[in-house]
Order: structure tokens, then sequence, then C-alpha cells
């Protein structure tokens, strides 16, 4: 089952991309994460209470209960830095580079959770590396030159691949002997306090009633697409190996791309595309190994 559980998170997670997309055309990418992280939230919690899961906090060990906490800042900072990036750059070179975290969740899974590396494994890490490079490759329109000359999108979405890998690897250790709604529920907290944090630091906070009823609409149906992505990947990760339920979440970038090309009118070049036919080889060859 936890390969169905995978593939539904894939699916939510492409989603989520596109409606956060559209929510943050003119609203802060921080206050728009510090937003729908508040959907999260109650969505995560009132799993718990359906599940009726809420008593085992009382059983959590203190060294679960840290793995959760760190899985939980750094899950705030990946989406901190992924939705910047999102609202600077191009969807479609932004995503590949988040997707790319995969070929670091590989070798700190080899590292930590002493998940071997095979040589199908090795070739695929080699097409999602080749396949990323290819996808941010520059296009030639004048648009897209006026977006390459900040390097700032491209920063962010680096830092948000990293902190990803570190979410999956102390996410799978932080939910051991934890029930995956709860481990959710409570890593979904500690997000929403950095988050808050953080618009606070900034001096952000007046800006929330400046937010248009359109894209307040968008960053809610973000959040509830999230935190059906949470559910169904971290039951994944509960079950199934984290170096093989990752890429198959990372398969959420076809959704993606599906929708930025229906929606925000983004088109891949020739490059980019066979950049994607690399990154779904490499991921497929992880997922039937």
């Amino acid at each position: 089952m936890w390969m169905f559980y995978a593939i539904g998170s894939s699916f939510f997670a492409g989603i989520t991309s596109i409606l956060a997309k559209c929510g943050i055309r003119k609203t802060d990418s921080d206050v728009a994460t510090a937003l729908r992280t508040v959907v999260v939230l109650i969505f995560s919690w009132l799993m718990v209470l359906i599940t009726g899961t809420g008593a085992g906090i009382t059983s959590i060990s203190k060294k679960t209960l840290l793995f959760l906490l760190l899985s939980g800042f750094a899950t705030g900072a990946s989406w901190l830095c992924y939705f910047h990036a999102l609202q600077k750059g191009n969807i479609n070179k932004v995503v590949p580079i988040d997707k790319s975290s995969t070929v670091l969740t590989i070798l700190l899974a080899l590292i930590f959770l002493h998940e071997g590396v095979t040589i199908p494994k090795a070739v695929s890490v080699v097409l999602i590396g080749v396949g990323t490079m290819l996808m941010i490759v520059k296009k030639e329109d004048q648009q897209e030159k006026k977006e390459e000359g900040s390097k700032e999108w491209l920063i962010y979405a680096v830092l948000s691949a990293v902190f990803a890998s570190l979410t999956a690897i102390l996410g799978k250790i932080g939910i051991e002997g934890v029930d995956s709604n709860l481990g959710t529920a409570i890593r979904t907290t500690v997000v929403l306090l950095m988050a808050w944090m953080m618009v606070g630091i900034t001096g952000k906070y007046h800006q929330i009633r400046e937010i248009e009823k359109k894209e307040m609409g968008f960053i809610a149906l973000s959040g509830l697409a999230t935190g059906a992505s949470w559910m169904c990947y971290y039951r994944a990760l509960q079950d199934g190996p984290a170096s093989v339920v990752v890429p198959i979440d990372k398969l959420s970038i076809l959704v993606t791309i599906a929708f930025s090309w229906i929606v925000f009118h983004e088109k891949l070049t020739k490059k980019a595309a066979v950049g994607l036919i690399c990154i779904v080889a490499g991921t497929i060859l992880l997922a039937v190994m």
C-alpha cells in the first residue's frame, strides 16, 4: 500500500506548486507560506482526531520527538526557500531543482539509514542530475533573459532542495514508532511557528490585510493540497524505503509542468524536455528496482 500512498503524495504535491504560484503573484511568499501552513495544520490535526492517534503523543520518546522537531524546522526552511524561489523564478526551472533533492536524499539514506547503492540506483542518480541541469538551461527569448538577470531564485531553489533532503531523512528517523498522522501534525506545528516567526521578524503582518480574495483562495487550496500530500507521503515513508518513496513523490514534477503549461503558458525547450525525460527515467528506475 505504501506505493499507492507515494503516488497520491506525488499528485497532490504537483497541484500544490501550481496553486501556490497562483496565490503569490502579488502576495509576499513568506506571508503566503505562513497562511497556508495554518490550513495544513488544521488538516493534519483533524486527521489525528479522525484516526484517534492523538493519545500516542504521550508515549513518544525524547529522541523521536527531537527528530520530529528537527524535520519540522527543515521543512519550514524548505518551504520558505521554495515559495520565495517560485515567486521570483520560472516554475519550470524552480521545480526541477527542488526535485533534485532526490540525489542528496539517496546519499544521506546511504550514510544514515544504511540503504545500499546499487548500479541501477547510481545510474538513476546520474540521470536525475543530468536532467536537472538540462532543465535549467537558459532560454533564448527576451523575457527569459530578463528573468535570468537575477539569480536570487536559483539560490533559494537550491536551498529548498537541501532542506527537503534533510526533511526526508529526519522524518524517516523521527516517525519510527509514531503514527504517521501524529508525526505530520507535530511537524506541521513546528513549521507554523517558524513561518509566522519569519513574518514577524520581517515585519510583514500588515500585508495580510492587503491580500486579494482570489489569491487567498488559492493559498488556502494549496494548503489543503499540501495537507493531503503530506498525509500520503509520510504514510508511505513510514512503511516503505526512503530511497524509493522520495523519488516517486518527486514525479509530481510531471503534474506541475503539465499544469504550468495550461495555467501559466510556460513551455519547455527541447533541452528541457530531454531533461524532463531523464529525470522521469531515473525516478522510475529507482521505483522499480
